[in-house]
C-alpha cells in the first residue's frame, strides 16, 4: 500500500551497518550483510547475504550437498544461473529476476550449484525463521521465474518488482502466514522518490546495491549508500529518494515472531535439546 499521507509516523534509519566479507559453501565469496557480529539477527530474519562477482573463481565451486532444518532459504538472482537440487525430488534453475523460496522444515539435503563458467553471478540470499510449530512441518520448494514476479510502477521513475507483499494493488506471488513478509526490489531514477507504507508491527530493513539513496525528509532525513544496510524504525511511512545516480535496493519485512532461537550452522530451533535432535537425525539420514 503506497501513501503520501501526512498523519502517519515517518520511517528513520535507527542504524546503518554495511556488510562484511565472508565465504561460504566450497568458498563461494560473499558479502554477510545480517548473520555476523554486527547483527546476529533481525527477528524473524536470520541471515542476509549478498553475492556479486565477475570473477568465476569467486563463485564457480558454489554450494555442494549441505543439509538445512528449522527456517527457510529465499534467493533472489539478478545475474547468473544456479542450479538447484535436494533430496526430496526437487530440481530448478535460478535465472537473472528469478526467486527461490525454500521451506526447509523437519529438514532436507539440496545443493546449488552455479551453470555457468564466466560472466557475472550477483543475487541475495535470505534466512527467515519459522515458528516453533513449524519448524518440524514437510518441506517445500517454490520457484517464480522473472515473469511472475509482478512490477508495479507507483510514481513516476519509479519501478519495484514485488516478490511478497502489495504495492498499488500488485501482489507478490510468495504468501507465508507466519512472518506475513514483504520483499520489494526499488528501483529508483536519479533524483526521483517513493513513499510506502510498511507493514504495522514488523521488523523492516533496506539494503541499498546499486547507486545511494536518502531514507526519510528534511532534519531527520540519513544516506544510504551502495553496500549499506539500514535497520528501519521510528514509524510506518518510508520516504526514499534517489541521488544523482539511479538506485537500486531490496526493502524486506517480516512480524517478529519473539521466540527463542538456538542456531548452528545450518540448523535453526528453539532449544539446546532440538538443535542436538537435529544434528543426530542428519547423521542418521533421517532428512
Amino acid at each position: 500500500m503506497n501513501t503520501s499521507a501526512t498523519s502517519i509516523t515517518p520511517a528513520r534509519i535507527a542504524r546503518k551497518i554495511r556488510g562484511r566479507a565472508t565465504s561460504d559453501g566450497a568458498g563461494v565469496k560473499l558479502t554477510r550483510v545480517i548473520g555476523g557480529p554486527e547483527l546476529p539477527e533481525l527477528d524473524p530474519f536470520l541471515l542476509l547475504d549478498e553475492f556479486g562477482t565477475d570473477r568465476a573463481e569467486d563463485y564457480i565451486a558454489g554450494f555442494p550437498s549441505h543439509p538445512h532444518r528449522g527456517f527457510e532459504t529465499v534467493t533472489y538472482m539478478l545475474d547468473g544461473r544456479m542450479r538447484h537440487k535436494d533430496n526430496h525430488g526437487n530440481e530448478g534453475l535460478l535465472t537473472p529476476g528469478s526467486v527461490q523460496w525454500m521451506t526447509a522444515g523437519r529438514g532436507l539435503v539440496h545443493s546449488e550449484m552455479p551453470e555457468q563458467e564466466s560472466g557475472r553471478m550477483r543475487g541475495f540470499q535470505l534466512w527467515v525463521n519459522l515458528p516453533a510449530r513449524d519448524k518440524m512441518t514437510d518441506p517445500k520448494y517454490q520457484e517464480f521465474a522473472p515473469e511472475f514476479i509482478p512490477v508495479a510502477a507507483p510514481a513516476p521513475g519509479v519501478e519495484v518488482k514485488v516478490i511478497a507483499g502489495v504495492v498499488d494493488a500488485v501482489v507478490g506471488p510468495i504468501v507465508q502466514p507466519a512472518t506475513d513478509p514483504l520483499y520489494l526490489d526499488i528501483s529508483l531514477q536519479a533524483g526521483k522518490s517513493w513513499e510506502y507504507r510498511l507493514p504495522v508491527g514488523h521488523n523492516a530493513f533496506a539494503y541499498v546495491f546499486e547507486g545511494a539513496v536518502t531514507v526519510g525528509e528534511g532534519e531527520d532525513a540519513r544516506a544510504l549508500d551502495v553496500q549499506e544496510m539500514a535497520v528501519l524504525g521510528g514509524g510506518e511511512l518510508l520516504q526514499l529518494r534517489a541521488g544523482q545516480q539511479p538506485a537500486r535496493l531490496i526493502v524486506v519485512a517480516g512480524r517478529p515472531l519473539g521466540e527463542p532461537v538456538m542456531r548452528h550452522g545450518p540448523f535453526v530451533m528453539n532449544t539446546r535439546q532440538e538443535l542436538m535432535q537435529a544434528f543426530v537425525d542428519f547423521q542418521e539420514g533421517c532428512f
